[in-house]
């Protein structure tokens, strides 16, 4: 009667060792997928809490007539601009890389510097894409879209485009002898 146990203990122990083979097998089908829709909510909470700073901001120059200085100021608002300060969802720490108003100096430091947007540090390829961009550190959310030099201004190529055509009647203007000669293009 003891060799029996000791076969039956064999046979269920070479049961569990194929049980467990095929439960690794069938995680590692499922494991890229289920990262893959961890993404897909941590882009859509992305896009969520960056316009929702983006219109906070909108708000905040409303009322003051000025950009805030740090992410706080909008929270110090009263009534407030935004629900709450949101962090990002792409990163571990939680903080943004703030879009400002001017360039950071040679340090990059941003303190003090009128902020008009936000966006992400993380640099991963997207399942999205958000305004023509698919690397979620390229998804600017801004206050400010008709300034230029702000990353994902949509006025910007609009300004330039109206700029240089400009130019080129003006040029044209000159070579055919209708325009004054000493005077400034308008």
């Amino acid at each position: 009667m003891a060799r029996t146990t000791t076969r039956e203990r064999g046979f269920i122990l070479a049961m569990l060792l194929a049980v467990i083979v095929a439960m690794g097998v069938l995680l590692t089908a499922v494991l890229p997928s289920l990262k893959a829709e961890v993404q897909r909510d941590q882009e859509a909470e992305l896009i969520f809490r960056g316009e929702a700073m983006a219109a906070g901001i909108r708000a905040y120059r409303a009322k003051t007539g000025g950009y805030p200085l740090s992410l706080e100021d909008l929270g110090k608002m009263r009534p407030p601009v935004v629900r709450r300060i949101y962090k990002d969802p792409m990163s571990q720490e939680g903080d943004w890389d703030l879009i400002t108003a001017v360039q950071a100096g040679a340090s990059g430091d941003t303190t003090g510097l009128p902020i008009v947007g936000v966006k992400t540090k993380v640099q991963e390829n997207s399942f999205r894409i958000y305004n023509g961009k698919t690397l979620t550190s390229d998804w600017a959310f801004s206050a400010a879209g008709n300034l230029l030099g702000v990353p994902g201004a949509s006025g910007a190529a609009a300004l330039l485009g109206a700029a240089e055509d400009e130019t080129k009647k003006t040029k044209a203007q000159g070579a055919s002898g209708s325009a004054t000669t000493g005077t400034a293009p308008k």
